[in-house]
């Protein structure tokens, strides 16, 4: 990845009266060279003190606040779609992906999180991260959870990345480990990584105030036409803002045959080669009979609006709310979440007819949405 001086200049020689070099331009120069090896060591203090924290307890002692209960077993197979039998009836057992559910502490928290893993938060919002947001998470199952278990569970700081830059922003990954265990046995682990960070949104300004001051050889400057860069040229899309970056998807090993597919413009998803029932989103197994082999099905891109929300809060900068976000079953028997696009958002209907079609949101990204078709989609 290309980067940027820290001070937000460019390097080299660019802007009208360029090459001066006079005493006052070398005094400037090595300013800014005083700048940036403050900011690296700066940066080396903060991931030391971080990295301190790994190894460290995020909870100690967390009690579920609700034992595993047949309710939330069937309110979550409900919202999925997941009809599997082994969910239901005087055996059951809860879903393995429930796994965090049952140690979540609702609106009222958690009093078990504990001082370290508070500090560390503190420590990277005081040096300027102080955007979040949940990247991915892992979980492994180790035996089945069921209606009565009480879940006990206890956290630990991983670790801590170095220095990132992502498309949101510049900041670190932290990564916990909760043990999740049910009558005192454990039966599974969950990893849960996030991003603390300065948006990139803010990194531009802050660059571009320290661009705009006086110093030998090139100052940039802004003008009604748009921003110009170091150079002086003016910046590409005068006259208009740049846009936020849409997220970006979590690809790992069990998915990334289905955002292959997209980058193709094919909507792939499985299909068990022993019972044959079709599933999405793309899992290791099948939720009907446990079989991990399976293949690929291209689906026809025929559906309809099984459910779907208007988003109009919170605001976020690369989204234009309200906007619709449906849920749509296709042909196949399979659902999945994505935008409904090509229609005010208060037209969009359960039961309507939606195809496919791929939408580019940036240069890197395209997505998946759906079409209303006929009258509707007009």
């Amino acid at each position: 990845m290309n980067s940027r001086r820290p001070d937000g200049g460019c390097d080299g020689n660019g802007g009208s009266g360029s090459g001066s070099g006079n005493d006052s331009g070398n005094d400037s120069g090595n300013g800014g060279g005083d700048a940036e090896r403050r900011r690296e060591r700066e940066y080396e203090d903060v991931y030391a003190r971080l990295k301190a924290y790994e190894g460290r307890a995020a909870a100690v002692a967390g009690v579920g606040k609700d034992p595993v209960n047949e309710p939330m077993i069937r309110h979550w197979c409900e919202a999925t779609g997941d009809t599997n039998p082994a969910y239901a009836g005087p055996d059951a057992v809860a879903p393995p992906t429930m796994l965090q559910v049952w140690t979540m502490g609702g609106l009222s928290g958690h009093g078990e999180r504990s001082g370290a893993y508070d500090e560390l938060l503190g420590l990277l919002d005081g040096a300027g991260y102080t955007a979040v947001v949940a990247t991915d998470c892992e979980q492994e199952y180790l035996r089945p959870l069921r209606p009565g278990d009480r879940i006990t569970f206890d956290a630990v700081i991983e670790s801590v990345s170095e220095r990132k830059t992502t498309r949101l922003g510049t900041g670190y990954f932290v990564t916990t480990r909760t043990e999740v265990r049910a009558g005192g046995r454990l039966a599974g682990t969950h990893r849960f990584r996030i991003l603390k960070y300065v948006p990139a949104k803010q990194r531009r300004k802050d660059g571009e105030r320290e661009a705009g001051k006086s110093r030998t050889g090139h100052t940039s400057h802004t003008s009604h036409a748009g921003r110009t860069d170091c150079t002086g040229r003016g910046a590409a899309g005068s006259g208009a803002a740049t846009r936020p970056v849409r997220p970006r998807p979590v690809v790992n090993r069990d998915n990334a045959g289905f955002w292959e597919g997209v980058s193709r413009h094919r909507l792939l998803i499985q299909r068990c080669t022993e019972c044959g029932t079709p599933r999405f989103p793309w899992l290791p197994g099948c939720n009907s009979c446990g079989c991990p082999e399976w293949d690929t099905v291209e689906t026809a891109g025929e559906g309809t609006v099984y459910s779907y929300v208007v988003m109009h809060h919170p605001p976020f900068p690369a989204f234009d709310p309200p906007y619709a976000v449906g849920l749509v079953e296709l042909a196949e028997g399979v659902r999945i979440i994505s935008n409904v696009v090509g229609v005010p958002h208060d037209r969009v209907r359960i039961g309507m007819p939606v195809r496919l079609e791929f939408e580019r949101v940036d240069e890197e990204l395209e997505l998946p949405v759906f079409r209303p078709v006929g009258a509707d989609g007009s």
